[in-house]
């Protein structure tokens, strides 16, 4: 009888002990899906100072300016798994690579132009000699780095372990980040061009550093934009009046100007989402007190720095 008496105690007992073995485990997986952005480059394919250079954007640069400025890329890392994912190998790989938090889990690439996958050439026999890790490009990207060298080797040494994607077909490189490629109109002498559209745990990033124009993208930029809560776009030039020295048919991009007009009738809180990336050393956002940098944030957007950090 006593033992009888006893029984609901121990029915109390094991239920509060289930309840805070329960409540361990969903504080454990809130705890360890938490992912962050950090910006590790905000320029162009050819980085500032840029070769042969002689105008005042390149001339006038402080000894810290010179040292500070990145080729486009930025990293996601997960603090609780010690993980990260690294968006683009550009030349300035071997600095950003000393910037991660974490560990390689995979790179992802946009696309064959210089300043997105020659940084790949570090991970070779010559330099860190690393293994299979993990490179995730689209199928003709893939093909350019099989079947040209010295990249096939790379390949072939097992230094990397390519991944192909898809177009519109999420991956989830890490725990409950979700990475979806989406093609965009580019100059694709040697692959397909891709944005990426980032998805963590509470907020989604839009990442196009390259494209021809927003006019001849299939997807529509507006809509895209409502969908994420930040999008880092590409602004290489500022104007059409600093490029006076080639021809923007040889290398179109939608102008800063061009896109604050395409955006004009949208409300700021859509503006706010935007951080212009991808600057030529001509565009006079990389200077943060410049007329245009002043207008750009007046206007409502934001222009991307090195160190920005966001939790997804």
């Amino acid at each position: 009888m006593k033992l009888n008496k006893l029984e609901p105690c121990f029915e109390y007992y094991f239920l509060f002990i289930a309840f805070i073995v329960f409540s361990n485990v969903l504080n454990s997986q809130e705890t360890s899906y938490k992912s962050y952005l950090k910006v590790l480059g905000t320029v162009q394919d050819g980085g500032s100072p840029h070769i042969a250079c002689k105008k005042n954007c390149c001339r006038d640069l402080s000894p810290q300016e010179k040292t500070r400025r990145k080729i486009t890329s930025f990293e996601i890392f997960q603090p609780e798994s010690k993980q990260s994912i690294l968006f683009e190998a550009t030349p300035d790989i071997v600095s950003q690579w000393a910037a991660l938090s974490f560990p390689i889990k995979g790179i992802f690439i946009t696309h064959a132009h210089m300043g997105h996958y020659s940084g790949l050439l570090h991970l070779g026999r010559e330099a860190l000699g690393s293994k299979n890790i993990p490179v995730f490009t689209m199928p003709k990207m893939r093909s350019f780095i099989e079947n040209n060298a010295p990249w096939s080797q790379l390949v072939n040494l097992k230094n990397i372990q390519l991944h192909t994607l898809k177009n519109k077909k999420p991956i989830e490189p890490l725990k409950n980040l979700i990475v979806t490629p989406i093609s965009v109109p580019h100059r694709d002498e040697f692959s397909e061009t891709v944005g990426y559209k980032i998805k963590g745990p509470n907020k989604t990033v839009l990442f196009v550093p390259d494209i021809d124009k927003w006019s001849l993208w299939e997807e529509d930029l507006i809509t895209l934009l409502k969908e994420v809560d930040f999008a880092f776009i590409d602004a290489t030039f500022f104007s059409r009046k600093e490029i006076n020295y080639r021809s923007l048919s040889e290398i179109p991009h939608p102008l800063v100007t061009e896109t604050i007009t395409y955006l004009k009738n949208e409300n700021i809180s859509l503006k706010n989402k935007i951080y212009f990336i991808h600057m030529n050393h001509t565009n006079p956002l990389l200077d943060k007190n410049s007329e245009a940098s002043y207008f750009i944030l007046k206007e409502g957007f934001h222009i991307a720095q090195i160190g920005y950090q966001f939790e997804l």
